[in-house]
């Protein structure tokens, strides 16, 4: 999840959708995301992971309830890459398979 679902999020739903045994989906927090974060999203979600501290705080004080129970995980990614960049790409590999079921 990031701010406006435009390029992290959509990078690592990307990369990781092959990933065997996990679905993946992708939002934005923000009013004007391509993809607005829902409750139904949510709900769905075993884990939710955002981009920076400042998301997941936001999606906190937004959705209190349909966070209760969930596993969140901040990536620490800054909003300085561009959809599929090497870097983000080298970045996501690095931060996110120690928080996804192994095969």
């Amino acid at each position: 999840m990031c701010s406006r679902n435009r390029l992290r999020s959509p990078t690592a739903e990307q990369v990781f959708a092959s990933w065997p045994g996990i679905e993946t989906a992708s939002a934005g927090i923000n009013r004007d995301a391509d993809n607005p974060v829902t409750p139904e999203l949510l709900q769905w979600a075993d884990l939710i992971m955002v981009m920076e501290r400042a998301h997941r705080s936001k999606l906190s004080a937004k959705f209190r309830t349909q966070l209760a129970g969930k596993r969140i995980v901040c990536l620490e990614i800054p909003d300085e890459f561009d959809y599929m960049e090497p870097a983000l790409v080298q970045l996501l590999n690095a931060r996110v398979p120690r928080h996804l079921p192994s095969s």
